[in-house]
C-alpha cells in the first residue's frame, strides 16, 4: 500500500498554517470584487451558453422532395362560372396539362364570395362532342324561340324544356343548329306540344337576350339545359336549379335524349308533377348546371423545379365564348409553396420569424378586379412569381438536427390586353439556389472550459493585484521609517 506520506507529496495545494497567514484590509477589498467579477462573467457565460446563434448561406437547392414542387390555392371567381373553370399547367420544359380535376376542387359562389349548394363536378367540356357530318342549311325550324318574356309561362306549362342557349356568331352554336332544329322538329311532331305537352325545345339568342342568359349563368356557346316543371327554383338572386346537356350534340343523340327525359313521365306521371327529377340520362350527357356565376378554386398541383403556367381559364372542347365579357377578376385567399409549416410550429419557432413565415404567402387576401366595358374588355391577369426555398436546421429542442422548410415568394402583378379569351395566369420561377439558415450553439464542454477560466483567471488576477498592493505598502511604510530614523 501507498503510504500517507508518499500521497500527501503529491498535494498541488500546499496548506499554510492559518496562524503564518495575514489578512488585510486591501486584501479583502479585491476579494469582494474578485467574486462580483466572478459571479458576472459567469452570468454572461452562461447567458451566451443558452444562447442560439443563427448564420445564414446561400447554396445549390438539396430539397429532398425531388424536382417536383407543390402548388396550394384558394381563389375565388366572382363572374368565372364553374361550368368551364380550368386549371392548367405548363413548363418550359413542354409539359402542358389541361383541366386538372384529381386535385382541384370548384365551388360555385354569389356575388359576395359565399358558397352556394356543394361541390360542382363540371361535364366532360374537353371530350370530343359528335355532330351531324353534313351542314344542311335547308331545313325547317322546329324549336321555339325563348325569352325572358315567355319563358315563365313555358316552362310551368310544359313538364319538360330544353333550351338551347347560343350565339350567332359562335362556330359551335352554327355547327349545333341544324342538328338541333331537325330534333326538335322530330321532337314536336312526335310529341305535338298542344297535345301530348309533356316537352317542348326552346332556344334563345344571348346576343338578344344578354340579361335572359347572364341570370342563367351562359358563359360557354352554345348552352343547352334542361328545366323541370316544379324543379326550377328561383330566388331574389335569380339562381336556378335545372341540369345541363353535355351529351353528343348530332340529330340522332338529342332525340334520343329528350325522349329519354319524356319516358319517366309517361310511366308516372305523378311524380313528375311534384317535381322528383329521373336519372335515365347518363352521368355523361347530364350534370346540374351552376347555382351561380362565380366560383371558387381550391386545391394543389405538383410542377416541376422550372419556370412554368398556372392557368385559370375557361376551357371547353365544344363551347365559345365572348372575350369581351368574360371578367377574370379574382380574390386569392391563399396561394404557397411546398409545403405548409404548421402554425404550431412556427409559434415554438419564433425566433425564425425575420427568417421564416414573412414572405410565403405575399398574395393572401389580395384582390385584382376588373370591370367589363369598353375600356376594360379581354383583360388578362398576370402574376410575376419569383419562388426561392429556405431552409432552418436546428437543435433547439434535441440533440438530433430537426428541418424546417419553407418556400418564399415575391410577386407582382400587372393588366394586360389580351387578343384572345381573357385568363388568370400565374408565372412561378423557381431558384436554383436556397437559403440555408442552420442553429448553431455552444457544447457543455466549452462552457465548462470557460467557466473555469474565469474562476481561475480573476483568482490569479486578483492574487496578483494583492500582491502589488500590499509590496508598494509595505515598501511605502520602510520609506516612512526610513525617514524618521
Amino acid at each position: 500500500m501507498v503510504s500517507t506520506h508518499k500521497l500527501k507529496s503529491v498535494d498541488f495545494y500546499r496548506k499554510i498554517p492559518r496562524d503564518l497567514t495575514e489578512a488585510s484590509l486591501s486584501g479583502a477589498g479585491l476579494s469582494i470584487i474578485a467574486a462580483l467579477s466572478m459571479m458576472f462573467l459567469f452570468g454572461m457565460e452562461l447567458n451566451d451558453y443558452l444562447t442560439i446563434s443563427t448564420s445564414t448561406s446561400v447554396i445549390v437547392d438539396r430539397s429532398p422532395d425531388g424536382e417536383s414542387l407543390r402548388i396550394d390555392f384558394n381563389i375565388s371567381f366572382p363572374v368565372l362560372s364553374c361550368e368551364f373553370a380550368s386549371v392548367d399547367v405548363s413548363d418550359v420544359l413542354g409539359t402542358n396539362r389541361l383541366n386538372i380535376t384529381k386535385t382541384v376542387r370548384k365551388y360555385p359562389i354569389d356575388i359576395n364570395l359565399k358558397p352556394i349548394g356543394s361541390e360542382f363536378y363540371s361535364g366532360p367540356i374537353s371530350r370530343d362532342v359528335k355532330h351531324d357530318d353534313d351542314f344542311d342549311e335547308e331545313y325547317t325550324e322546329g324549336s321555339v324561340q325563348i325569352n325572358s318574356h315567355n319563358f315563365e309561362r313555358i316552362s310551368l306549362r310544359h313538364p319538360i324544356l330544353v333550351v338551347n342557349f347560343f350565339a350567332p356568331w359562335c362556330y359551335w352554336s352554327k355547327r349545333l343548329k341544324p342538328s338541333w332544329e331537325k330534333a326538335a322538329k322530330i321532337i314536336r311532331e312526335r310529341y305535338d306540344p298542344e297535345v301530348d305537352g309533356r316537352i317542348v325545345v326552346g332556344k334563345v339568342d344571348c346576343t338578344e337576350n344578354i340579361v335572359f342568359c347572364k341570370r342563367n349563368h351562359i358563359q360557354g356557346f352554345p348552352s343547352i339545359r334542361i328545366f323541370r316543371k316544379g324543379s326550377d327554383i328561383r330566388d331574389d338572386h335569380g339562381l336556378h336549379e335545372h341540369e345541363s346537356y353535355y351529351g353528343d350534340r348530332d340529330t340522332e343523340s338529342l332525340v334520343k335524349a329528350m325522349e329519354n327525359l319524356i319516358e319517366p313521365i309517361q310511366l308516372d306521371s305523378q311524380k313528375m308533377a311534384l317535381g322528383e327529377k329521373p336519372s335515365n340520362l347518363s352521368d355523361v350527357a347530364k350534370m346540374p348546371a351552376p347555382l351561380a356565376g362565380g366560383c371558387r378554386i381550391e386545391g394543389f398541383v405538383r410542377v416541376k423545379k422550372v419556370p412554368g403556367n398556372l392557368v385559370i381559364a375557361a376551357r371547353s372542347g365544344a363551347h365559345s365564348f365572348d372575350a369581351s365579357q368574360m371578367n377574370m377578376s379574382h380574390i386569392i385567399s391563399h396561394l404557397m409553396f411546398g409545403k405548409k409549416v404548421s402554425a404550431a410550429l412556427m409559434d415554438d419557432m419564433r425566433q425564425w420569424l425575420p427568417y421564416l413565415g414573412g414572405n410565403h404567402d405575399r398574395l393572401s387576401g389580395r384582390a385584382y378586379i376588373t370591370h367589363t366595358d369598353a375600356s376594360n374588355a379581354n383583360i388578362t391577369i398576370e402574376h410575376y412569381i419569383q419562388v426561392v426555398k429556405t431552409e432552418v436546421i436546428t437543435r433547439r429542442y434535441s440533440l438530433e438536427h430537426q428541418l424546417v422548410e419553407e418556400y418564399e415568394y415575391t410577386a407582382h402583378s400587372s393588366l394586360v390586353h389580351s387578343l384572345d379569351v381573357p385568363v388568370a395566369k400565374f408565372h412561378f420561377d423557381p431558384s436554383p439556389m436556397q437559403i440555408s439558415i442552420t442553429e448553431t450553439s455552444k457544447s457543455f464542454s466549452h462552457f465548462i472550459t470557460s467557466v473555469c477560466a474565469i474562476i481561475g483567471g480573476v483568482f490569479t488576477v486578483a492574487g496578483i493585484l494583492d500582491s502589488l498592493l500590499h509590496n508598494t505598502i509595505r515598501m511605502m511604510k520602510k520609506v516612512d521609517l526610513g525617514k524618521n530614523f
